[in-house]
Parts: structure tokens; C-alpha cells; sequence
């Protein structure tokens, strides 16, 4: 059964002509049944609200969730957890809140107020915020989906504009988490002399369609030139977050706790790997124990652990010596 206050909110805004709130309302119903896994009947839906609009103007068609896949995005089930990464307190606490915030969504309804919903991470490259994004759709129970530039930016004038609208639609009536990674490279300042007009009416497209997405969608983009986005993309982003290198303590941290999660044994502290890897990311730290399970695995039944993490350690220093030159 539907919400009660979705209905009388479709209902009003029908009868009052008030076209944007049915438009929100009847999204907002079709995001519950497709969060109720009632798939048929929030497809049914999303048809009679694109049919319904045809005196709009627009020239948009909205794409089957297997149409848009095909280009626009890609889709996974997202599996990392929150607890399962090492962030700063103050991530970790603004994160918890925004899962919080959504969990609890018709609490904060009942008094007039949506969930925070649009998030912006700024970092350094394998920082994390890529796990970030898929741990806040984890906890949330969406699918996570991760914008393809390479199906998005067209050739043409005014089509990258346009497929950005056929993105926006076909995400917009279901639960996501809607992840922008590399953002700077769609919504870089509009004040730049060296950039295009095309570029500056993608990026004027592209904060009026995050600004229409409803709060069942959280947009969460990344960066690591945060120097580049445009101004108003930080206006928008009701969540700022930073997502530096690690520190040693991070490193030794995440180190035990892959460890035990694991199962796998490094045979040296992971105070001392973190030393011997002082200059690695986060990415390349999960990269590195992989290396270690890999070797283990290899190894037998009984791995010499010890010998098979320090002879990965020296491979790894000799890697980083190659990408010093």
C-alpha cells in the first residue's frame, strides 16, 4: 500500500494543477513500489507519467532501465560498508547522519523536510571516495550508479546537454545513489576563457537537472581538482567532504581490520608495512593486500606469510622507484 500522505499530496497537486509537485509526488511513488521491489506496477507508472507530458515542449524519451545502462551509466550492487573503511571522525559522523536522515526520511517529511541528498567529495587520487559512494549506497539499500562519460559527452552541439536530461530522467524514479566521479570533468567553471560555450550550457544543464532530482536520488560527485568545479556546484552540495591521503595510523587501521576481516595473515605488524608503504593510497593499500591473499593462496596450504609479504614489499618498493624516474 502506498503512502498515505504520497497520495493525498498526488491527489492535491492533480486537482490544483500544480504540475512540478504531481510530477515529485508521482516520482516519489514510483521510487516506494521500485524500493518495494514491485517492479511491474513502478514501471507501469514511470510509462503513464512520461506519456502524460506531451504538451512540455521537451523531446526527451525516457529509456528503459536496460536502454539506459547501455550508455548513460553502470549499474552495481554495491557491497562495501561503512565500517569496512577508515575516514576521518568528522566523514564518519556526517555520514552516519545522512543514512541516518534517510532511514528515518518520514519522520523528517511529517514536518516539511527532505534528507540531504546532494554530496560532494573532494580527495586526492585512491583516496576513497569511489568506496565512500558505494558504502552510502550499501547502507541505504540502493543500487549504485556510476555516470559513463564516455556515453554521456557527446561530439555535437547540444548533445551532451541532451543526454544528460535522458540520464537525469531515467534515474530519477527510482531509489539510487547517482555517482559523478571525476565531476570537474561535466561541471568545470563556466567563468574559464579557454572553455567552450557548449561546455557552459552542459554545465548550466547539468545544475538545473540536479537541482529538479528528487531527494530518493542522492548525487554524489568527486573530485580531485576541486579548484576546477564551477561555484554554483558548491552552492548545491548540501554535504562537503573531505577525503585526504592516509596516515600512517589509517594505514595500520585498515591493514588490521582487512585482516581480520579476512582472515589473512600478513606475518609482519602492520605498523611495519605501513612504514615500508609510506607513500601509497588507500587504493593501493587494498591493492597490495590483495597481493599478500593472492601469494598465500598460491603458496599452499600452510603460506610462509612473513616470507611471502616481505618479498611483495620488495616488489612494491622496486615499483615505486620506477615511478619516481
Amino acid at each position: 500500500m502506498a503512502r498515505a500522505d504520497l497520495l493525498l499530496a498526488l491527489v492535491q497537486s492533480g486537482a490544483g494543477g500544480d504540475d512540478l509537485a504531481f510530477r515529485r509526488a508521482a516520482e516519489a511513488l514510483i521510487a516506494e513500489e521500485e524500493n518495494k521491489k514491485h517492479g511491474v506496477l513502478a514501471s507501469q507508472l514511470a510509462d503513464a507519467l512520461t506519456r502524460r507530458r506531451p504538451s512540455t515542449g521537451t523531446n526527451v524519451t525516457s529509456l528503459s532501465r536496460n536502454e539506459a545502462s547501455n550508455g548513460l551509466f553502470y549499474e552495481q550492487e554495491p557491497e562495501r560498508r561503512v565500517t569496512d573503511l577508515v575516514l576521518p571522525t568528522e566523514v564518519r559522523q556526517a555520514v552516519n547522519q545522512l543514512v541516518e536522515e534517510h532511514h528515518r526520511r518520514d519522520l523528517l517529511r511529517s514536518h516539511g523536510v527532505e534528507p540531504r541528498h546532494r554530496l560532494l567529495f573532494v580527495g586526492p587520487p585512491g583516496g576513497g571516495k569511489t568506496s565512500l559512494a558505494e558504502a552510502i549506497a550499501t547502507e541505504l539499500a540502493v543500487p549504485l550508479l556510476s555516470v559513463r562519460y564516455e556515453g554521456l559527452i557527446g561530439s555535437f552541439l547540444g548533445e551532451t546537454a541532451s543526454r544528460m536530461e535522458t540520464l537525469f530522467a531515467a534515474v530519477r524514479v527510482r531509489p539510487c545513489v547517482l555517482f559523478f566521479d571525476e565531476f570537474d570533468v561535466v561541471a568545470k567553471e563556466r567563468g574559464d576563457t579557454h572553455e567552450t560555450g557548449e561546455i557552459k550550457r552542459v554545465v548550466s544543464s547539468l545544475l538545473l537537472q540536479v537541482d529538479k532530482l528528487p531527494s530518493h536520488v542522492i548525487v554524489i560527485a568527486a573530485t580531485n581538482h576541486a579548484e576546477l568545479l564551477d561555484r554554483a556546484v558548491w552552492r548545491r552540495m548540501q554535504l562537503r567532504l573531505n577525503l585526504p591521503n592516509p596516515t600512517r595510523a589509517g594505514k595500520v587501521e585498515w591493514l588490521q581490520a582487512w585482516s581480520a576481516r579476512t582472515g589473512v595473515e600478513f606475518g609482519l605488524s602492520a605498523r611495519t608495512i605501513a612504514d615500508r608503504l609510506s607513500g601509497v593510497s588507500y587504493a593501493e593499500l587494498e591493492e597490495f593486500a590483495l597481493d599478500v591473499q593472492r601469494r598465500s593462496i598460491l603458496s599452499g596450504p600452510e603460506p610462509d606469510s612473513q616470507a611471502v609479504t616481505q618479498q611483495l614489499l620488495k616488489q612494491w618498493s622496486a615499483r615505486a622507484d620506477v615511478s619516481e624516474q
